[in-house]
């Protein structure tokens, strides 16, 4: 890695279970290294090392002892749990460079992505079309058990190995849905992913819908191609689904938003809190709309840079969001080399609406909640795209 950081907008921890990359936003923070040594001549370590030597000296098992280095190795990861953040998580070798492959690009999963939500292990979104989809998981499913091993105090990073495989393998994930009295199982067999970012439609009645899936590091591109396409259809209402979209690149939220903002105006607010100067990400001004009517549709899978995007337009008055709370995923991560083969994940900065709001505090508020309720879903009725196109009527 050359000693930089890999930071991103996190979309909540990729378990996208390709598990990839795709959602871990952001840039590399640069190769000077940050690194604080913290001073803890005033700590008592007498404890660690007596734990130490009482499970070097009497603990049995059947099973084989962790060697001094494996157990240097669990510590810092208990270190890292103490924090209180799902988001820090410090990874040994093998899970280093499991992490590691998963970021340069590994698209074999179940193609959906994970996060840790009031503790509890959480589906913030299946991709569209990947086996997960396929196999009836939903945004904001509770993962109890992964091939019979329970999800409580697992980690995300350590669900991700659970869950990850080989194409044509099966995991078997037992999950809990709200309306839905007890746990069921869902079997998911693992396959190649293709990652979908972008579908356009002009609809009779004039509306033009561009459907979002990721933010991508060529989603820009394509947006901006959706939008030349919207222009060109003569159409000055828009709808942009955002919902079961679990971000990724800051720079393409940044990006998007600066087409429909003047220069200057604030995107987003990296706050590093005690630990530096804030970072403030403003419109690089493209602003070609002029008499727009503007609805996005959000929903408890927008994340990350969807939440970037449609807080930003929201509070700069340009949009109306419709649908229903947002995720609520607004931390910032860094990748940092401990040693040559291992690495530590550290929540390092969180993300600040135009006003000031932390994403990560509760998520976005949609200007008009509409839920979609089960009967919805088997009649195959969408009243939240419905009250968008309701809205625009008006107009």
């Amino acid at each position: 890695m050359n000693n930089k950081y890999l930071k991103y907008v996190s979309s909540v921890v990729v378990a996208m279970v390709i598990l990839g990359l795709v959602f871990m936003a952001g840039a590399y923070a640069g190769s000077k290294n940050r690194i604080n040594v913290a001073n803890i001549n005033s700590v008592d370590l007498s404890p660690f090392w007596k734990e130490w030597s009482i499970l070097t000296e009497k603990y049995v098992s059947s099973k084989p002892i962790p060697n001094d280095q494996e157990r240097i190795w669990g510590a810092m990861q208990g270190l890292a749990s103490s924090m209180g953040d799902p988001y820090t998580v410090f990874f040994p070798p093998k899970e280093s460079k499991i992490f590691e492959s998963d970021i340069a690009g590994n698209f074999e999963g179940v193609g959906m992505e994970i996060a840790l939500k009031d503790q509890i292990l959480t589906v913030v979104a299946p991709l569209k079309g990947s086996p997960a989809e396929k196999a009836g998981i939903k945004v904001g499913d509770k993962i109890v058990k992964i091939n019979a091993t329970s999800t409580i105090d697992m980690s995300t990073d350590n669900a991700v190995s659970f869950i990850r495989g080989k194409k044509g393998t099966i995991v078997t994930l037992n999950v809990f849905r709200e309306g839905i009295k007890a746990p069921f199982d869902v079997k998911i067999t693992r396959d190649t992913i293709d990652l979908p970012t972008i579908d356009t439609e002009l609809r009779k009645d004039g509306v033009f819908v561009i459907k979002l899936y990721s933010f991508s590091a060529n989603s820009p591109d394509l947006f901006r191609n959706a939008l030349r396409q919207f222009y060109e259809s003569g159409s000055q209402k828009l709808i942009l689904d955002l919902r079961s979209n679990p971000g990724g690149y800051l720079e393409a939220s940044v990006d998007m938003a600066s087409w429909f903002l003047p220069s200057g105006k604030i995107v987003v607010t990296e706050d590093f809190g005690k630990n530096g100067d804030d970072k403030i990400y403003r419109s690089r001004g493209y602003n070609v709309f002029s008499n727009l009517h503007f609805i996005i549709l959000v929903d408890g899978g927008s994340a990350s840079a969807s939440e970037i995007l449609a807080g930003a337009l929201q509070e700069h008055g340009i949009v109306k969001l419709v649908g229903t709370k947002t995720f609520g995923k607004g931390s910032v991560q860094e990748l940092v080399p401990i040693t040559s083969d291992t690495s530590l994940k550290v929540t390092v900065a969180r993300w600040l609406t135009p006003k000031g709001n932390s994403i990560s505090e509760g998520g976005l508020k949609p200007d008009y909640e509409v839920k979609i309720s089960q009967t919805d879903i088997d009649k195959k009725i969408d009243p939240q795209m419905n009250k968008a196109l309701e809205l625009l009527k008006n107009y």
